[in-house]
């Protein structure tokens, strides 16, 4: 009798292989994340309050869940990406768009770039100036990205989070066991008061990342569908995946400051670079003295994993506004890395001359980012509205609730901190 082959189940190993190769938007926005908001703006946050913003911070991520969603739900149903979507609704959007993209694209990769390279100084052997070591950072990210594209960021991206992940847990484990180091009669300062107010909206405004960074999502997802199949149901996994694993983290980073660095009588450095050092000290208190190097190097291949999806998405993002509004055929891989090579350039002549006012730059756009936010919020409910979506991309009534609550949380805040800001 002859063997007649039958298509037999599917291995586990195969599965869980074709999971993995499904992550990769959801992932890459995870990593453009967790640079400024999570590693700066959340870990602050326990420092000088110490668990007071843990509802904020899970407030927010949810808040802005159904808009960061959208970018999922209408290029899967639409085939187009969100900036696509801004220009059919008018040239207006798209000019708006570009304008603060270029900013935020700017003010980012400089101040990233800043990041990195104060923390490679930490435990490279050679000792070269900040800017020296920037510029050695940028031409790798570059010569990545110009190489590899898509396909080599997304594996970066996914080892990176999982190094961040694993260190960033184990230290979160060892703090809770050792417990606070804050004096009982310690009491950090209240949220309640209006001084605060400035501090909370720089954190919301990147928390957990600008809004902006949904149009990313979009590109990145645009991208992977002509290089592999993506379903409906992969896409949301994998975004779901990526958004609330960023969310956890942001909690988890606000613990750390909590437990480590609120009311240890040490002085928070206003600056970047002092910052970045500090936090380094914070996972080997905790984690032991022999992790000080280990941590140094996770926390610069979590900087530089932001610095290297910022350089690409947001490039990404621009060079598709310009050609829409050139009215040019999209997709063009000379445009999009002619755009890397100019921001890139203009960051690193801030870094080289106006270094001092770096931070008062990045502050800038995190103010900036958090004021556009309702409005981009808005732009991408309705371009979901309009779509008219069925099936698992389709907008139903939970979400639609959410979407409202979230712009009223939005628009909410927004006006409070105007008051805030310029009528008191």
């Amino acid at each position: 009798m002859e063997n007649v082959a039958t298509a037999g189940p599917v291995p586990r190993t195969a599965k869980v292989k074709d999971l993995i190769n499904s992550f990769g938007p959801g992932i890459m926005m995870a990593t453009a994340s967790v640079g400024g908001s999570h590693l700066v703006a959340s870990t602050k946050a326990g420092a000088i309050y110490g668990w007071q913003l843990a509802a904020i911070i899970l407030l927010v991520n949810l808040f802005k869940y159904p808009f960061f969603r959208a970018a999922v739900q209408y290029t899967m149903g639409t085939g187009k990406s969100l900036i696509e979507g801004y220009s059919d609704m008018g040239r207006g959007y798209l000019w708006v768009y570009a304008i603060l993209m270029t900013i935020a694209t700017i003010v980012s990769i400089a101040a990233l770039l800043m990041f990195s390279a104060s923390l490679l100084s930490y435990f490279s052997p050679f000792e070269l100036s900040m800017t020296a070591n920037a510029g050695i950072i940028l031409v790798i990210c570059l010569a990545i990205l110009f190489a590899g594209q898509y396909k080599a960021l997304d594996t970066i991206s996914k080892v990176i989070m999982l190094i961040l992940v694993v260190a960033t847990v184990t230290a979160a484990i060892v703090a809770f066991g050792n417990g606070a180091v804050a004096p009982a009669e310690f009491e950090p300062p209240t949220i309640w008061d209006m001084s605060a107010i400035g501090f909370i909206v720089i954190m919301m405004g990147w928390m957990p990342g600008p809004i902006e960074v949904s149009t990313l999502t979009s590109m990145w997802l645009k991208n992977q569908r002509k290089e592999q199949t993506v379903t409906d149901k992969s896409a949301m996994f994998d975004f779901n995946v990526g958004y609330i694993g960023t969310a956890l983290l942001a909690v988890v980073f606000l613990a750390l400051g909590a437990l480590v660095l609120n009311g240890n009588g040490e002085t928070l450095s206003n600056s970047g670079i002092g910052f970045s050092h500090q936090l380094v000290s914070m996972y080997a208190i905790t984690i032991g003295e022999w992790s000080r190097y280990l941590i140094a190097v996770v926390a610069f291949l979590c900087i530089f994993g932001s610095t290297i999806t910022v350089i690409d998405g947001y490039c990404r993002s621009l060079s598709e506004a310009h050609l829409l509004i050139v009215r040019k055929e999209l997709g063009q891989t000379k445009y999009h890395n002619g755009c890397m090579a100019v921001c890139s350039a203009i960051a690193m002549v801030i870094l080289l001359f106006f270094t001092a006012q770096l931070m008062t730059m990045l502050n800038f756009a995190m103010i900036l980012a958090f004021i556009t936010t309702p409005a981009f919020a808005y732009l991408n409910y309705r371009l979901i509205i309009k779509a008219n979506l069925t099936g698992a991309l389709a907008l139903g009534p939970r979400m639609k609730a959410l979407s409202w609550l979230g712009l009223i949380y939005l628009f909410g805040f927004l006006a409070v901190f105007i008051w805030w800001k310029w009528l008191i």
